[in-house]
């Protein structure tokens, strides 16, 4: 992956790659750790500076990332070895539950685990918050895979106090994507809102327009305002080799997606623009025509389906998780898509 944005230089990546680096101190000596086994509710005594309410210092520390991180990491690997979609939910929520359960259950089927599973832990550049309230979250850029498969962006989230923060989300970078810088390591980064203003549109219009053209491609009136990118180009090859089969049988398809902003993580950039990560449910319908039968249209789909009786229609529910660029408004800047994932979770056939 280029950036322009966030340095990414030989030196930077031999000494973890993170935002707070480069020798400055994330002083939290104020930070109450609570010595449960197992635990990372660290609960912090805000630092305010003298001309603002808002936290003067990352409300986490780079040592309490790294074990957030591991004891996450620990309990997904532990479920990916034992096929056990039940122990997620110790580390796991948010539509990172539902990708990875629906991964796990296609493992089971199939025998099989997608590379696409894979979460490296050398990590490239962690996003701190600065925030005196929950829920509160962290993103977590890692290196490639072992394989070069593209970063992770991670979201991790901690919904109350007292909480074990949890995985909440995961996108994999697009190839050559870059993106943009966050403020220095002795400040963090701010979290945002959905009513962000000052942008080239608000997170919550962005997630909605994205979600319009992601189901209408480019007739999308809101095709001009984002640039192209990996799961568009996709999801497009996808829609159209399919298109071919059912007009040759003179079936028919339709894709509706939906932006789920409730729930949308918002960190705010140095150049004044946010990084939004958010969930996008879609359902496609697929009618074959008459007297034909309607199939699964890939592997994972057929493994979750796990039936060999058809009819004539067949209705599947995708998770996509997309990570949108909002730039602000002064800039001449699209908006940038530049990380996604994308799941089917439920294979059913209509009658």
């Amino acid at each position: 992956m280029t950036d322009s944005r966030h340095t990414q230089n030989g030196s930077r990546r031999n000494s973890h790659r993170r935002i707070a680096q480069g020798g400055v101190a994330l002083a939290l000596s104020a930070a109450l750790v609570v010595g449960l086994s197992g635990c990372d509710t660290f609960v912090p005594q805000p630092e305010t500076d003298s001309t603002s309410s808002e936290q003067a210092t990352p409300s986490v520390t780079e040592a309490q990332e790294k074990k957030i991180e591991s004891n996450i990491l620990s309990v997904i690997e532990a479920a990916d070895k034992a096929e056990d979609t039940k122990k997620l939910s110790e580390r796991v929520e948010g539509p990172a539950l539902q990708v990875r359960t629906s991964q796990l259950k296609i493992v089971k089927e199939t025998g099989t685990k997608d590379a696409k599973m894979t979460i490296p832990k050398d990590i490239r550049q962690t996003v701190l918050p600065v925030t005196t309230g929950w829920p509160r979250f962290i993103y977590t850029i890692t290196s490639t895979t072992e394989d070069q498969q593209s970063e992770r962006l991670l979201v991790l989230n901690q919904s109350s106090a007292r909480s074990n923060y949890k995985l909440w989300g995961l996108v994999r970078l697009f190839s050559g994507v870059s993106l943009p810088k966050f403020p220095i390591p002795s400040i963090g980064a701010k979290t945002g809102t959905l009513k962000d203003t000052g942008l080239v549109a608000t997170p919550e219009k962005a997630l909605t327009m994205y979600a319009d053209l992601l189901q209408k491609a480019d007739k999308s009136e809101y095709a001009d305002t984002f640039t192209s990118d990996q799961l568009r180009t996709e999801l497009a090859d996808l829609t159209d080799s399919v298109q071919k089969g059912v007009e040759a049988n003179k079936g028919s398809q339709s894709q509706t997606f939906t932006a789920n902003t409730d729930t949308a993580k918002v960190m705010r950039t140095a150049d004044g623009g946010d990084l939004v990560v958010a969930q996008i449910d879609s359902v496609w319908d697929r009618s074959a025509g008459e007297g034909r039968e309607s199939q699964p249209a890939s592997d994972a789909e057929k493994a979750l389906y796990g039936k060999d009786d058809y009819t004539s229609k067949m209705r599947v529910t995708y998770v996509n998780v997309v990570a949108l660029y909002i730039p602000p408004a002064s800039s001449t800047a699209k908006i940038e898509a530049v990380g996604a994932e994308r799941q089917p979770v439920k294979v059913e056939a209509v009658k």
